[in-house]
């Protein structure tokens, strides 16, 4: 620990790949030291030292800490950085797919615990990955949630983390998709380059183990503290632009919907009783029966989501989740939006392959 590890190519050539004696042949009970976390940085500094502390703090000890700098804008990231890292300088910035192919074939680890550098995880984290493939021997991979108490004490931090938890925890064991903010793989590809910002690498990482037959489970005593400090420009950005657009072009290409974690029945119900809210409510000022309809619809999406609001009412108080309400529908509004617009984005990818080539 601690020498450095030559700069990747300019390419980024690395894969995610693990070795392994054959899909579903998994050792039945993990060694710990086989496992190796990877942490891709890439600005934010001060969130990356405190998460790469609490990796000092797990026990037991993964085998190797492989932290990937975007070089290209952090030319001092690597002094600033706390010491006991092996530490491999990428030389442009190429989005968090390609830091985690890096960080991976720096190491030749059966596990690879991905672990994002705003995120702490907990002590037991490697504990809990062995445990959780000990488990499900056949898993191929294992994610799991934020925990319940956000780094920013920010309202909006505050609301969007504790979605993420609760959305996680009430999701069944065995996962449709994957999660790479705090997740383990063994014996699979590597994450899609041709996503050069944080996007859905993970979730189209997650669809192929699926189709090819692999296991993945989500262990809900996984956990970690988020750090990110959101806003209301980063959830519109990250719902619409980043996640909701390119997960539903994904969606359309498989021809397959997954009707778990927040595409599960009720988050589908959620967003048609949003989009009725929004587009009956102003029509309600010329028609009585418009304005039933929107305080219809907005009924139908409090009581499909009362747990979640009962949940944070719980943990934060009556008065934190009724300020949740709009800012809930709002999300699940970007939701239906973007939807539509991948919709839209999947039919121009369909023109352009179907036209033909020039002679």
């Amino acid at each position: 620990m601690g020498s450095n590890v030559p700069k990747s190519d300019e390419n980024g050539r690395g894969t995610a790949t693990v070795p392994s004696s054959g899909k579903g042949r998994q050792p039945a009970n993990p060694d710990p030291s086989g496992v190796a976390v990877v942490m891709p940085v890439h600005g934010r500094l001060e969130e990356a030292a405190e998460a790469l502390l609490g990796l000092s703090r797990l026990v037991p000890a993964p085998a190797q800490v492989v932290v990937v700098v975007d070089m290209a804008q952090d030319a001092g990231a690597v002094a600033r950085l706390p010491s006991g890292a092996i530490v491999v300088e990428v030389p442009h910035a190429s989005g968090p797919a390609h830091a985690r192919n890096v960080g991976a074939a720096a190491t030749s680890a059966e596990i690879l615990l991905f672990v994002d550098s705003d995120v702490v995880a907990m002590p037991d984290t490697v504990a809990r990955v062995t445990e959780a493939f000990a488990r499900w021997p056949g898993a191929s991979a294992v994610f799991g949630s934020y925990d319940l108490e956000p780094g920013d004490p920010g309202f909006l931090s505050q609301y969007r983390n504790l979605m993420h938890h609760f959305v996680h925890q009430r999701s069944r064991e065995e996962a449709g998709t994957f999660w790479a903010g705090l997740g383990a793989v063994r014996a699979v590809g590597g994450f899609d380059v041709g996503y050069r910002f944080p996007s859905i690498e993970d979730i189209e990482l997650g669809c192929r183990m699926r189709d090819d037959g692999r296991e993945i489970r989500l262990v809900k005593t996984l956990q970690g503290r988020h750090l990110k400090r959101w806003t209301a420009w980063g959830m519109l950005r990250t719902d619409l632009l980043r996640r909701g657009i390119p997960w539903m072009r994904l969606i359309l290409s498989r021809g397959h919907v997954p009707s778990d974690l927040n595409l599960d029945w009720a988050s589908r119900w959620s967003t048609l009783m949003a989009w009725c809210a929004v587009l009956s409510l102003p029509l309600g000022a010329h028609a009585a029966a418009w304005g039933w309809a929107a305080l219809a619809s907005g009924a139908g999406f409090v009581v499909l989501n009362l747990p979640f609001y009962r949940f944070l009412a719980r943990h934060r108080g009556a008065w934190f989740a009724l300020r949740s309400v709009p800012w809930h529908a709002l999300h699940f509004f970007q939701c239906g939006l973007a939807g539509m617009l991948g919709l839209l984005a999947h039919g121009r990818d369909q023109l352009r392959t179907s036209r033909p080539t020039p002679a």
